[in-house]
């Protein structure tokens, strides 16, 4: 699936010094979902094979307030910590991506049928009449196109991001596991995301440490 690219008047970049040092911002305003979305970039990696990526969905209350319902904050860490550790990569935040997609009022409203009724993270999305991921990746294979990442090593532990991605046009050498500890606060989702989604996480049958991979990257 190829589409049209970014705007060079809809993109703006400039260097964001951090706790974790020095990144490239490449802040871009989607042409198709219309969302302002934000590249971190590390190093040199225009025409690169391989690049170590990380495409990050937005998640308010673990990304922002450190939630442990879910691993997202824990995950964006490990992912910024990675590409520190390899002197090159991207990590692609990608807004409009709350709650799979949901929105984030909704997606608290998921939480009580969680809390009050047992529900999982996907029965308590059905149950209030909404689909159970709607994300897309077409704005992380856009930036990627514009920064000139010509294939890449995908952090994710979901195999169908992969696919997402390579339907895009992006080529995906090699999945690179990105698993959280299990803690009685998140077992329940990540039990989900394992059983209902298909989701590689083998940290659930034994301990890790943060960001620790167990198992080798999956190539494509």
């Amino acid at each position: 699936m190829r589409d049209q690219g970014i705007d060079r008047n809809d993109i703006a970049e400039a260097d964001l010094r951090t706790r974790r040092g020095v990144f490239r911002a490449v802040a871009f305003r989607d042409p198709v979902d219309g969302h302002e979305h934000m590249a971190l970039v590390r190093g040199d990696v225009r025409g690169r094979e391989d690049v170590l990526v990380r495409t990050h969905s937005e998640c308010m209350t673990g990304d922002i307030f450190a939630a442990t319902r879910c691993e997202c904050g824990d995950q964006l860490g490990a992912a910024l910590d990675a590409v520190v550790r390899e002197g090159a990569g991207v990590l692609v935040y990608l807004r409009g991506h709350e709650g799979r997609g949901i929105g984030l009022v909704a997606k608290v409203r998921t939480h009580i049928l969680q809390d009050d009724q047992g529900l999982d993270t996907v029965d308590s999305a059905t149950a209030i009449g909404l689909p159970v991921d709607v994300r897309d990746y077409g704005p992380a294979a856009r930036v990627l196109r514009h920064l000139g990442v010509r294939s890449v090593r995908l952090m994710s532990n979901n195999p169908d991001k992969v696919s997402a991605l390579e339907a895009y046009g992006v080529r995906v050498s090699s999945r690179v596991p990105l698993l959280v500890p299990v803690s009685a606060d998140n077992v329940r989702y990540l039990t989900a995301k394992r059983d209902r989604l298909g989701h590689d996480l083998p940290q659930l049958d034994g301990p890790v440490r943060l960001g620790e991979a167990p198992v080798s990257e999956v190539r494509g």
